[in-house]
């Protein structure tokens, strides 16, 4: 697939967002970036700067930990609960995997390793998805941060889900209110160095082309590089998502899509090798490291997601289903 180095993404300054005579403005900002491109940069959001260095400093420090301290904190066998530490191999991302069900076309895809790790948090609360702690004494206060930078990125994602629906002429919680932010997903990723001429010849991935499920994703970045997104008006085409200093890459998931009756985009995305020239490190053409943390806002799993009437072209193109049928649907293809 052809890469393009110019990003394309449009960007939605979020400061005044709750001021009256801004929420207009940026609430129709937001949905054109997701109806046109399914992708936005949101600068001079209200995260704290200094919470979103302390995540990463805490991701890096959970990655570096040895194997052995990691796996007392496994992600459980199968698909059904999405929680803990997965470790490189174990997850295989791939949009075929995840909609197809042809199982030679997914052996195929599995034998290219996804070469990264992954730990996922949820709300405490969610006895479902249940979460999968280390002792407190492998990382003392781990525990504590990651809870309380779960509730904020959940605040913010909230503001932008109102947003959207301002922008879609729907009541400013018609989204936000079949989210209790209990069914969401903080997830923190770690692409080790691997010889940069693996990912080349396609013998190992990143992470592959793919969309997210969920309503809306949040991602932050280091800033090693490596996202691409799919340009909409030439499919195949992938153009690069650079990161910005505490900037959210936000996108819509494949539940908001279906949601809107496919006026938001869902947009196909991947990880690879970062741009040039920063791309390797040392003589020996391995790739830089490469940290990243995506929030996944769901609704409830109970919640019915239907398409909203009064958006989207015709009738509704979809039959309604609850988030949990829509996840298992999902899931069951990528562990």
């Amino acid at each position: 697939m052809a890469s393009t180095k110019s990003p394309n993404i449009p960007v939605v300054d979020f400061a005044g967002w709750n001021t009256e005579p801004n929420r207009q403005q940026i609430a129709q900002d937001i949905v054109a970036a997701c109806k046109n491109v399914g992708f936005v940069y949101i600068v001079n959001h209200s995260l704290p700067e200094s919470m979103l260095d302390e995540a990463f400093s805490w991701s890096r420090l959970f990655f570096e930990l040895p194997q052995d301290e990691k796996l007392k904190a496994p992600h459980p066998e199968g698909w059904a609960v999405h929680r803990g530490y997965s470790w490189p191999g174990l997850e295989k991302v791939s949009q075929a995997m995840s909609t197809g069900n042809d199982k030679d076309k997914v052996d195929q895809l599995r034998d290219v390793t996804d070469i990264k790790e992954s730990y996922d948090i949820g709300s405490d609360e969610n006895t479902a998805q249940p979460n999968q702690w280390l002792p407190e004494y492998s990382l003392p206060g781990f525990r504590d941060f990651m809870l309380r930078f779960y509730w904020e990125c959940f605040r913010v994602g909230g503001e932008v889900l109102q947003a959207l629906a301002v922008g879609l002429e729907l009541d400013e919680n018609h989204l936000l209110e079949k989210h209790s932010g209990h069914n969401n997903q903080l997830r923190l990723l770690h692409y080790p160095p691997i010889p940069a001429e693996a990912i080349e010849t396609e013998r190992a991935a990143r992470c592959p082309a793919h969309t997210d499920w969920s309503s809306i994703t949040l991602l932050f970045q280091d800033d090693c590089g490596g996202l691409e997104v799919e340009d909409v008006s030439s499919p195949g085409t992938f153009i690069s998502a650079a990161p910005i200093k505490n900037v959210i890459v936000m996108n819509v998931g494949d539940l908001l899509q279906r949601w809107s009756n496919d006026l938001l985009r869902s947009t196909s995305h991947r990880v690879t090798l970062p741009p040039l020239p920063d791309r390797f490190k040392g003589t020996d053409c391995m790739t830089r490291r490469r940290f990243s943390i995506p929030y996944f806002m769901s609704p409830d799993s109970d919640s019915v997601i239907e398409c909203i009437p009064c958006v989207g072209e015709g009738a509704a193109k979809y039959e309604p289903i609850t988030q949990a049928e829509y996840n298992k649907m999902r899931a069951s293809m990528q562990y």
